[in-house]
């Protein structure tokens, strides 16, 4: 069995790297991550643009902290469940 604990928080961890890696592209390089996120939603977003403010960034990482630690809590619990009722 797997910890839950351990799981969620590096669920947690990794999410909140992933947040502050995109972060860092769209300030630096904001026409080509909303060009790659316009064809992750199969949209034309080319008239749009991006808005980071420090509330923005705070309340994003904020949500995918606790949405994937969530996330992940469930995920191994079903994960331990299925493991522990496995036929044999």
């Amino acid at each position: 069995m797997i910890n839950k604990n351990s799981f969620a928080i590096s669920c947690s961890i990794t999410a909140g790297f992933l947040w502050l890696i995109c972060s860092v592209l769209v300030v630096f390089i904001p026409e080509s991550m909303m060009s790659m996120t316009g064809h992750m939603f199969h949209a034309d977003l080319s008239n749009m643009l991006w808005t980071m403010t420090w509330s923005g960034f705070l309340t994003g990482l904020l949500s995918w902290v606790v949405v994937s630690g969530v996330t992940g809590l469930l995920l191994i619990t079903i994960y331990n469940y299925l493991q522990s009722n496995q036929l044999s």
